[in-house]
């Protein structure tokens, strides 16, 4: 049994502000091909503060996101993880494979495998396993089982390497360049936590690191600004590259 589903691309990543960084661009574009954008969140960053409490933080960090989800009309998700605490457990799977159910997308865009934080490697973990057995009947949920598997895309990981500095190289790039002012624009929706960088990592660079790594990423192939993805290809999940046919005229292979 295979439904039959409406172009609704997900991304499922740790922190408010991940996606902004990593694949906000390629949503834009699919958004200008008449997609429905839907853009979730494990944890609302909760931990993103040296002042606040948990639950200050959390209501300002998604109100941000919700704001930046809106510049696509798209509609934002937390599924209220403690940020630093997202476990491959039974009770955090089973929040991953409702919302899956829930949004019942075509395609899902995660977090890299491999990345300098276990928050990002859990959050890759969890929604690939939802992915796979979201159309089980066995495991119960509020919502009805998606008898569908979805395209699934690995971001770039950040800063393009793992925990051991090795470089973390995409499969293809999407051409970001229309869209990296607009990129920028939700990004910088989240005001908290470039001050928390500010004060945390005395950093003041939020948006021109955003910028370097998106020129950077371009320059694999040859273009001012990208992003990077690879294709989760294992057992049961669908081998033709969706994403590159939605986008074909601002792919490229690296």
């Amino acid at each position: 049994m295979r439904e039959n589903v409406n172009n609704t691309a997900l991304a499922i990543v740790a922190h408010p502000d991940d996606a902004e960084l990593l694949c906000a661009g390629t949503l834009a574009l699919l958004r200008d091909k008449g997609w429905r954008i839907e853009m979730a969140t494990m944890t609302p960053g909760d931990g993103g503060t040296t002042t606040l409490s948990r639950e200050e933080i959390s209501i300002i960090r998604k109100a941000e996101a919700a704001k930046a989800a809106k510049l696509l009309n798209g509609n934002y998700h937390c599924l209220e993880c403690e940020d630093i605490f997202v476990l491959y457990d039974k009770p955090t799977l089973l929040k991953v494979i409702e919302l899956v159910r829930r949004v019942r997308p075509r395609l899902v865009f995660t977090m890299s495998p491999l990345c300098y934080m276990v928050d990002h490697e859990m959050t890759s973990k969890l929604v690939q396993t939802a992915c796979f057995s979201a159309g089980v009947k066995n495991i119960e949920t509020s919502s009805a089982p998606f008898f569908y598997t979805p395209h699934l895309y690995y971001l770039d990981a950040m800063e393009g390497k793992d925990r051991l500095g090795q470089e973390v190289k995409p499969s293809m790039v999407i051409d970001i360049t229309d869209k990296i002012d607009l990129k920028e624009e939700m990004l910088v929706c989240h005001a908290s936590q470039r001050e928390w960088l500010r004060e945390h990592h005395g950093m003041d660079e939020y948006v021109i690191a955003m910028r370097s790594f998106s020129a950077k990423q371009g320059q694999l192939v040859g273009v001012p600004f990208g992003e990077g993805f690879r294709q989760h290809l294992g057992h049961a999940f669908p081998q033709d590259n969706l994403l590159a046919n939605e986008l074909e005229t601002y792919t490229k292979q690296v």
